[in-house]
């Protein structure tokens, strides 16, 4: 079976374990501090926070700007549900607005009209690893007096006109799950240019705590740090982000090339302003394809590819979202009965890209 994901680990990232294990010091420490000021000089940002995973940085994130119990936060439907759970996780409660057809971004034309008086911030979702319009949703941000939280987890590395992704807004956050990008097993990183939700996320991730000052509580806070045994990962697979990141998009290109003519299969949208890093290559398959998307996932499951559905219903499905639907979004609805992601990992040969391309062609 060829698989969607799998992590690019060797001997290094093994090496760089027992290196930390031998020190006899394996929670937050120099390879921590290390890792955040390495995700400084890639975002540009001028401050980062390691947490313990992705949705660790959504919550710390949200509660770092102060969004609280009454608060709203405009967000996506087409997301991960660590997503819009963080916006559960501080008391806010979650607006959907719908996305843009193409990009499958939140669409910056359809978020005004879900501005209320309760209305704190835009929580903006970089779906498949292509930043959203960042000068459209600031500017409504800026008018309105919101704040604009980055959530770059699948975007690492991406850009919006030469700005680096973790940069575009209010604060940022990242994920290293063991799918991602690079990743560190379980593992997130918040950034900003804001020293006072620096400040907070510092706290927040450490039960409260002054960091510099032990036993010195100033605020609710949680056990989100993240362990040197997971930044030692992290920081051997941030030295070959930039080769990961090509090596996807190379595999995108071949796609694009081999599929772009085929009806009925709409390739992924790339907006000229972005720089796309392809966490994940996701196909629409409309209904002039020959076989519809759920048995184009049976087919290439019988060929040995195995392929996903990110993702396959709006969020406001689910039971603990049902009462946060208003209006219908009717493009999430749409898409998330057409898409489809097919492997693109880096570790793929180019036997492999070329069996999951015939296979999909010989159709």
């Amino acid at each position: 079976m060829i698989p969607i994901s799998k992590p690019l680990i060797n001997k290094k990232e093994i090496e760089a374990v027992t290196a930390v294990l031998k020190t006899g010091y394996i929670v937050q420490g120099t390879k921590t501090i290390e890792l955040e000021n390495k995700f400084v000089k890639l975002t540009g940002a001028k401050y980062s926070v390691a947490v313990n995973s992705g949705t660790a940085a959504l919550h710390t994130a949200l509660y770092s700007i102060g969004i609280s119990k009454g608060d709203e936060v405009i967000t996506t439907p087409f997301t991960f549900i660590a997503t819009v759970n963080s916006i559960l996780m501080v008391g806010a409660r979650p607006v959907f607005v719908d996305i843009d057809e193409k990009s499958f971004n939140l669409d910056p034309n359809k978020i005004e009209s879900a501005i209320t008086r309760k209305t704190r911030a835009i929580l903006v979702v970089n779906l498949y690893g292509q930043p959203a319009n960042y000068d459209a949703i600031n500017k409504i941000a800026q008018q309105n007096k919101l704040l604009v939280v980055e959530d770059a987890a699948q975007s690492v590395n991406a850009e919006y006109k030469n700005i680096k992704s973790g940069n575009l807004a209010d604060t940022a956050c990242f994920s290293f799950y063991a799918t991602k990008n690079i990743m560190c097993g379980e593992g997130g990183m918040i950034t900003t240019n804001n020293g006072e939700y620096f400040g907070i996320a510092t706290k927040f991730r450490n039960h409260g705590q002054d960091e510099n000052v032990k036993y010195e509580y100033h605020h609710l806070g949680y056990n989100y740090r993240l362990m040197d045994l997971q930044a030692a990962i992290a920081l051997i697979q941030l030295k070959r982000l930039f080769i990961i990141s090509r090596k996807r998009q190379q595999i995108a290109q071949k796609y694009n090339l081999a599929f772009r003519n085929i009806k009925g299969l709409i390739i992924p949208y790339k907006a000229e302003d972005t720089t796309h890093v392809y966490h994940q290559y996701t196909l629409r398959i409309t209904k002039e394809f020959k076989l519809t998307r759920d048995e184009l996932k049976k087919y290439l499951e019988s060929k040995g590819i195995q392929s996903n559905i990110y993702y396959p219903k709006p969020l406001y499905y689910f039971n603990h979202l049902k009462q946060f639907k208003s209006d219908v979004c009717d493009i999430t609805e749409r898409i998330s009965k057409e898409v489809l992601s097919i492997p693109i990992h880096p570790l793929l040969n180019n036997k492999e890209i070329n069996y999951v391309i015939n296979s999909i062609t010989s159709i």
